[in-house]
């Protein structure tokens, strides 16, 4: 029994080796993170608008806008709509020239588009400025990420959109989820689209803010319901596009009927119409239902055209398949794995013999005994004498 005693003997030894300098090494990390972090301050996050842009020069520090009534007294509830978080105001001046920039921030990109489709009325010029923009005379909006900016020059020069360029290039870029656009507007069919007019609503400030076709309460906003409108230029008369989308095709069959049955009241409908419904020709104003979408053409198209372009709403429904395994499945798989874990036991066990016997062979050889104790002579001696 000496060389198993002697082994154990090694193995402590060797742990309380190991153990040492794992017990002495936390005197030396656990300085370390205090000199870091007593050099390193923490970084304030960076403005949305800063003091000093392409030669413009803030006249004051940029104030705050903590609440959509401080960014747009006029329209705070169409901003608390599209998920207003904050924003940031600020006037610059450069060689007797001004330039007035207004940052809004959302909680995501959907927030900052809608917004953005909300300001930006039909007409406008596009810009290539961030993920979108537009511009009037001396005002460009533009949306880029969570942030939507509307610029007022009191010149626009031929450096104007570079100078906007180099500020979008500096708003934060969301990641995930908050980076997504709208999924409603993949269904608006791309043929005669005039970009330029879409408008997006979550809700009816929004709705009815950006000009929508029907009355907001009919639209069904307080079900959960999203909204897009567009103008399409068809080859008789320009046509609008309404489409609505609900959780559930349920709810748009519900839906579905009351906006039939608001169209079909015509005059007597209550509330009355609005003006873009009284506008359109009655032959073609048209309804139709697809999966928990609710699509609406109206306008001056002929009826042929304004079926054809309803015809073209697709909802096209992306199911993603889990594998189910069956109860067969999962027991063979159970009994797999309780196989495994034997194998490796007695492997284990095996190699654990070989190794303690094996070494047991080689210091009964290298003392010069057989490798085997079966051939050794037991003799007790008493010690009697006489």
């Amino acid at each position: 029994m000496r060389w198993i005693s002697i082994l154990l003997c090694s193995a402590g030894l060797m742990s309380c080796a190991v153990a040492a300098p794992a017990q002495t090494a936390p005197a030396h990390s656990s300085k370390a993170p205090a000199k870091q972090g007593a050099t390193r301050p923490a970084l304030a996050p960076r403005p949305m608008l800063p003091t000093v842009l392409a030669g413009w020069v803030a006249v004051e520090a940029p104030k705050t806008l903590r609440d959509a009534a401080q960014a747009d007294p006029s329209n705070a509830a169409a901003l608390q709509e599209y998920g207003y978080a904050s924003g940031m105001t600020a006037h610059y001046k450069r060689e007797g020239e001004t330039l007035s920039l207004r940052a809004l921030s959302f909680r995501d990109a959907t927030g900052a588009y809608g917004a953005y489709s909300f300001y930006r009325q039909n007409g406008w010029p596009r810009e290539e400025i961030g993920a979108g923009a537009a511009s009037d005379h001396n005002r460009v909006l533009f949306w880029v990420g969570t942030t939507l900016v509307d610029a007022n020059f009191s010149r626009i020069g031929t450096m104007s959109g570079a100078e906007l360029r180099e500020l979008a290039a500096q708003l934060p870029q969301p990641e995930g989820g908050k980076a997504l656009t709208p999924p409603i507007l993949d269904n608006l069919p791309h043929a005669s689209l005039n970009k330029q007019t879409t408008h997006y609503a979550l809700g009816p400030a929004g709705y009815a803010g950006a000009g929508g076709v029907l009355p907001p309460e009919l639209v069904g906003f307080n079900l959960g319901a999203e909204a897009v409108t567009a103008s399409y230029s068809l080859r008789s008369n320009p046509a609008t596009l309404t489409i609505l989308s609900y959780p559930t095709p349920q709810m748009a069959a519900s839906q579905e009927a009351r906006i039939r049955a608001y169209i079909k009241a015509g005059s007597h409908a209550q509330p009355p119409w609005p003006k873009p419904l009284q506008d359109s020709d009655l032959a073609s104003l048209e309804v139709r239902r697809t999966g928990p979408l609710v699509a609406l053409v109206s306008g001056d198209a002929i009826p042929e055209e304004s079926h054809n372009l309803l015809a073209t709403v697709h909802y096209d429904s992306e199911l993603i398949s889990m594998p189910r395994e069956s109860d067969a499945v999962k027991t063979g798989k159970f009994l797999v794995g309780i196989t495994l874990l034997i194998l490796i036991g007695a492997g284990s066990a095996i190699f654990l013999g070989f190794f303690v016997g094996g070494g047991r062979a080689l210091y009964r050889v290298a003392r010069g005994k057989p490798a085997s104790s079966v051939y050794d002579e037991e003799f007790i001696s008493l010690h009697l004498r006489r």
